[in-house]
């Protein structure tokens, strides 16, 4: 029987990918390991205890969490402080001891224990500054992105060839130290990995904030009639990002998985795409259609130091290696999510309430 150990596991996206793992394969055991640091967390262990999923209350930045578990077949790597204005005003130690001293006790374990490796990064790896700098003009509703020769960009959006020159924010740059080290093991000890830069991920289960999460958020606050803001950008709710349904990764990782000896290192960038694209002003309409409620939603201006205006994955590369596409659309995952919070709403209140 295969093992595979899923950190950061009570969190949305390591919670859904072990419950799906689960659900479509018999003869594994899926164990995850999480320091239930982020508020409702929690909530997510008895989903994984009704799917036979072991879970170990424990943390990545101490490597003796990791080594009682024992030898696994596969780590997937989600365990992260996943906002990018983490740092900014307060001490970074969190992040990056979470971030990047975490990702380098997942990596000496699987040298020592074999294993292979799934890392979940992030599109944010990406300058800040570069991609404020893309031309982009408002129109219907969103920003449109022009006909520009800047390498790594298209009309499929951004691609892997996009600059790495510049600043990040400090959870970008633990993400794209974190892949470097990965790289190396590769090629020093032969390690097989894949890197995935993630998107934006959504689906139910995700207890959506401000910094991380705004399909969830978008959704619960017109349910429970709360208030919501266009941030950043003028304010006025053009900045556009594409979106993935945490299925659709899912089932690129099966077949990642399946393809390890043939393709045994591989950095990706993992999203949406342009069909599924969408800016907050878009967002808000369908939202107020699927939950047929319509809320107050302010504007603020100002633009924080992480902020960009548009981002949309160009996922040719992986698409080409596995004929993997995005099966979910946005509305799907609006009315998903939806009915998530319908089903849970006195357990859920809490979580979204302002």
């Amino acid at each position: 029987m295969k093992r595979i150990l899923i950190t950061g596991g009570a969190g949305f996206v390591g919670s859904s990918l072990a419950v799906l793992t689960k659900q479509y394969q018999t003869n594994v055991e899926v164990i995850c390991l999480d320091n239930l640091s982020r508020k409702g967390s929690e909530l997510n262990l008895a989903r994984l205890q009704q799917n036979g999923i072991k879970f170990v209350h424990g943390d990545v930045r101490n490597k003796e969490d990791l080594e009682r578990i024992g030898a696994v077949d596969w780590l997937i790597e989600c365990s992260a402080e996943p906002s990018v204005h983490a740092g900014y005003g307060e001490s970074p130690s969190y992040l990056i001891n979470t971030n990047l001293l975490g990702l380098i006790h997942c990596l000496e374990f699987l040298r020592q224990s074999g294993g292979d490796l799934i890392f979940l990064s992030t599109s944010r790896v990406y300058p800040i500054a570069k991609l404020r700098d893309l031309p982009l003009i408002p129109e219907n509703r969103r920003f449109i992105l022009k006909n520009t020769d800047c390498k790594g960009v298209s009309p499929r959006g951004i691609s892997e060839d996009f600059t790495l020159e510049g600043s990040r924010s400090l959870y970008g740059a633990t993400k794209l130290c974190a892949e470097l080290l990965i790289q190396e093991y590769h090629q020093m000890y032969g390690m097989r990995a894949i890197i995935n830069r993630c998107g934006v991920l959504a689906g139910p289960w995700q207890m959506g904030k401000v910094d991380q999460g705004f399909m969830a958020l978008w959704v619960a606050r017109h349910f429970f009639a709360e208030p919501l803001q266009y941030m950043g950008f003028g304010g006025e709710g053009l900045q556009v990002r594409d979106v993935l349904h945490v299925k659709d990764l899912f089932r690129l990782l099966q077949i990642q998985m399946q393809q390890i000896s043939s393709h045994s290192f591989g950095t990706y960038n993992v999203g949406g795409g342009n069909e599924n694209s969408v800016s907050l002003l878009e967002l808000t309409q369908m939202v107020e259609e699927c939950t047929r409620k319509t809320i107050h939603i302010g504007q603020d201006p100002k633009t924080r130091d992480a902020d960009i205006p548009f981002y949309v994955t160009d996922f040719t590369k992986v698409n080409q290696k596995t004929q993997w596409q995005p099966e979910i659309t946005i509305p799907m995952i609006i009315e998903e999510i939806h009915t998530w919070i319908q089903k849970n709403a006195t357990l859920l209140r809490p979580i979204f309430q302002v």
